[in-house]
């Protein structure tokens, strides 16, 4: 007589409470608990890596090359890391410094390729170069503002001559 009656049975494990109402146990929701709860949805699942949804409940597992802690929850390495101490000094370290000859080979063919796109802009510096700098893009930069300066002085000619073709001069009598 007291107690409660739910017209649709409560489902997985959930216990009528009100009319037409369920409480569902951990993992379920809904009027009648039908609904699985995605713990993997938010983050309050605690896993290190991956989490796995299951029907009313989840669990933790990991990526390659890791396994599961004893806590079920965190993920540590399946290989331990080698200590510093184990690693070849042949290894890594003869690697780097071919990687760094290479590199300096690379810059060294960019240097001598800038010199030779340099090279026709030498004929047009001023007899002091350490006027302008000592780098090359100074002195391309230099070079490059010459031009221009002639170039405008040249317009600037022209426009006199012009000028003066079209001037008529007015002869004393």
């Amino acid at each position: 007589c007291v107690a409660a009656l739910c017209g649709v049975p409560c489902q997985n494990g959930g216990s009528c409470i009100f009319p037409g109402r369920c409480s569902c146990p951990p993992g379920w929701m809904g009027r009648a608990c039908q609904t699985d709860v995605d713990e993997c949805a938010g983050q309050s699942h605690g896993c290190g890596q991956l989490c796995v949804n299951t029907a009313g409940s989840y669990h933790c597992t990991c990526r390659d090359g890791f396994s599961l802690a004893a806590n079920d929850k965190a993920c540590q390495p399946t290989v331990p890391a080698p200590e510093p101490e184990t690693l070849s000094q042949a290894g890594p370290h003869s690697e780097m410094k071919e990687e760094m000859k290479n590199l300096r080979s690379r810059v060294e063919a960019l240097e001598q390729k800038l010199q030779l796109v340099l090279a026709p802009f030498h004929n047009l510096m001023p007899s002091a170069p350490e006027d302008v700098g000592a780098d090359p893009i100074s002195r391309l930069s230099h070079s490059l503002q010459q031009l221009d300066r002639i170039d405008s002085l040249s317009e600037q000619i022209s426009f006199l001559e012009e000028r003066l073709e079209t001037c008529k001069c007015l002869e004393k009598a």
